[in-house]
């Protein structure tokens, strides 16, 4: 089984890969560090699974999976991520991921979701369960889930603290257009100022860095 690692930080990639390949010496791994590489690698070798992870420079994670979704349909995608179950899961799942994990599991978590994806199944960890079944419970849903995946990733850099001009250098975008991404979710969210979005983020459970 060939597996794509995707992430931004190399002894994150070769950790995993040393994970997958002491566990079960089928699986067979190649790595990338961003979005551009990812597709090479795509468009260039077959895989059997693609592990992501959501934060990556320049185009995000989740604009990456959309892709991914829309070219190869039938490769699936594990989402390996830092972040909090209830912050990104329900996202990527409804943009096309066939599983959702914290980079907190252990290996044998990893290789268990790797090989249940790869056969078509959806893995899904208690934590991601119970958070999908608590977004259903929910009548009306928070503002922040009509932002788009790009505005949701700036409230997150902004509510952590960060200045535009640093999210427009790790996002690799101009500070101009970061300066509209945080118009359009201060305008979404009903608030006035950085304040009442930090505020704001902070009573969600939504404040992170990127």
């Amino acid at each position: 089984m060939r597996i794509l690692i995707v992430d931004d930080h190399p002894v994150v990639r070769q950790g995993l890969r040393r994970m997958l390949e002491a566990a079960d010496d089928h699986l067979v791994c190649a790595e990338a560090g961003d979005a551009e590489g990812c597709l090479e690698r795509l468009q260039a070798e077959a895989f059997d699974v693609a592990v992501l992870d959501v934060s990556l420079p320049g185009r995000s994670g989740v604009e990456l999976l959309k892709q991914i979704h829309r070219q190869w349909p039938k490769l699936p995608v594990l989402i390996l991520t830092m972040y909090p179950e209830e912050q990104y899961a329900v996202r990527v799942l409804k943009a096309g991921a066939a599983g959702f994990l914290n980079k907190r599991s252990v290996a044998s978590e990893l290789v268990a979701a790797v090989r249940k994806v790869a056969t078509g199944g959806r893995y899904l960890s208690p934590a991601v369960a119970e958070s999908l079944a608590a977004a259903m419970a929910r009548p009306d849903k928070p503002a922040h889930e009509r932002l788009s995946d790009r505005e949701f990733q700036i409230l997150r850099m902004i509510a952590a603290g960060s200045r535009v001009s640093d999210i427009a250098t790790k996002l690799s975008l101009s500070v101009n257009t970061v300066s509209t991404y945080r118009v359009r979710v201060l305008r979404k969210l009903d608030l006035r100022h950085n304040g009442e979005l930090m505020h704001y983020a902070l009573q969600h459970g939504i404040a992170g860095h990127e």
